[in-house]
């Protein structure tokens, strides 16, 4: 009967009624086997009090509500803690557990989990993973395992019309608390006018947040291309973190750029195998080790530059592999590169929203391939447009978009050529003039032309 109870235990909470129906074995009969196979926890009371908050959310009324377990000590309503990484102290106003509602209770104790209140209004003040301890007396290790958020993907959120700007503040606001791994800092850019400078844990992420931010908040955003943040030490021996491509210094004012490497674990059939390989080779890829899981499936392990994966990696991955294959990464150092700043310029104005850092050894194939496609995303003006892919002074690329043009002479019937001339360079004059002082307005798809490049 013991065997057959652990058996039990080990299906998924879900089917626990099903499963004692089927088996004939009594639920209190599997909560006493639990009870009996998972211990208690140790008697640590005495110690200082140590507390892992490992959620929180924001309550209308009471603040900052953290849910914590107690490793140590017990923590008491009316006594004082401390957030050991932010080293704010607060009085406990409330403490209690869910059962499965909230139930007030005087003290958490040893080994217990449940909530408490301390009065906070900014839930930027609360990490989480981070350690909970009494003010006096309290201790002075925190708890294993912390570390802080940090995003690594970075991308501009600008709203289409600019009178929506306070509206994407409080909704970025809003979010935050409920997401505290989103950051977001005021940004202002000549194309776009005032936006938001946001980091997010990842692509996945960055997707996450904006369509909460168009389907909650009935915003109209345009999302620049996202870049990660590079190392670039300057020629006067100090060290700047660049976020966005278009802070990034004049060509002779860096000694060197790093970029982000991560260590990428795809497990893919062995059919779409020499495809995969391909595409890690073409983003500058290389390779640790690979490894046959089984018969029919491979583990294949690279280093890959982060900049080369947050625009259409997965995207290829999944069409190349037919959608079998499984991407993880996780980031592993900065390393030096040769990488170039490639500025798009329309009308021979830069656009900084468009600005990429890209290799040095793609910078042809990616202003030319930038400037054709932004050719067919940029509506024809009355003059002349030229889009040019520049390096510094040099232009590497260019497209023209041709101008819409009326027909001048048709109302002339005969008479001498003289009159047509004329009318013509009195068009040509025009569009010179007009091509001097018009501006040209990027749409949205202008961008996603950037981001899907």
């Amino acid at each position: 009967m013991t065997k057959e109870i652990e058996d039990v235990i080990g299906l998924e909470t879900t089917h626990l009624v099903k499963a004692s129906a089927k088996t004939g074995i009594g639920i209190d009969d599997i909560l006493e086997k639990i009870v009996t196979l998972i211990p208690p926890p140790a008697d640590r009371s005495s110690e200082p009090v140590r507390a892992l908050t490992f959620d929180s959310w924001f309550d209308a009324y009471l603040g900052v509500v953290l849910l914590v377990r107690v490793k140590s000590g017990q923590i008491e309503t009316g006594t004082r803690v401390r957030m050991m990484y932010s080293g704010m102290s607060y009085e406990v106003l409330q403490c209690g557990y869910f059962a499965p509602k909230p139930v007030a209770c005087p003290a958490l104790y040893t080994g217990e989990v449940g909530f408490v209140v301390l009065g906070i209004k900014d839930i930027r003040e609360c990490k989480i993973g981070d350690t909970l301890t009494s003010e006096k007396g309290g201790s002075t290790e925190p708890l294993k395992g912390f570390k802080e958020v940090k995003p690594t993907v970075f991308a501009g959120i600008y709203p289409v019309d600019a009178d929506d700007y306070e509206a994407l503040k409080a909704s970025l606001e809003k979010l935050q608390l409920n997401d505290a791994a989103l950051h977001f800092e005021p940004e202002t850019s000549q194309a776009l006018g005032f936006g938001y400078r946001c980091g997010f844990l990842g692509l996945l992420h960055m997707e996450v947040v904006q369509e909460r931010l168009e389907r909650e908040y009935n915003l109209n955003l345009i999302m620049t291309a996202p870049s990660v943040v590079y190392q670039v030490r300057l020629t006067n021996g100090t060290e700047i973190k660049v976020e966005n491509p278009s802070k990034l210094p004049e060509v002779n004012l860096i000694d060197d750029i790093r970029e982000p490497f991560i260590q990428a674990t795809i497990y893919v059939p062995k059919e779409y195998l020499g495809a995969l390989i391909k595409l890690c080779q073409e983003k500058r890829g290389v390779q640790v080790k690979m490894d046959y899981v089984s018969p029919e499936r491979v583990c294949l392990v690279y280093e890959l530059p982060f900049s080369e994966i947050v625009y259409d990696f997965y995207d290829a991955l999944k069409s190349l592999s037919r959608g079998y294959a499984s991407f993880d990464y996780e980031i592993i150092a900065y390393r030096s590169s040769t990488l170039k700043r490639l500025d798009i310029l329309v009308n021979t104005e830069k656009v900084d929203a468009l600005s990429v850092i890209v290799h040095a050894d793609k910078l042809y194939d990616v202003g030319r391939e930038l400037a054709e496609r932004l050719k067919e995303t940029i509506p024809r003006q009355m003059f002349e447009v030229a889009i040019q892919a520049a390096v510094g002074g040099r232009v590497l690329a260019r497209s023209t978009v041709k101008a819409l043009r009326k027909n001048v002479i048709a109302k002339c019937y005969g008479g001498d050529i003289t009159r047509k001339r004329k009318l013509l360079e009195k068009q040509k004059e025009g569009k010179r003039r007009m091509k001097s002082v018009g501006n040209v307005e990027i749409p949205q798809e202008a961008f996603l032309v950037v981001l899907k490049r």
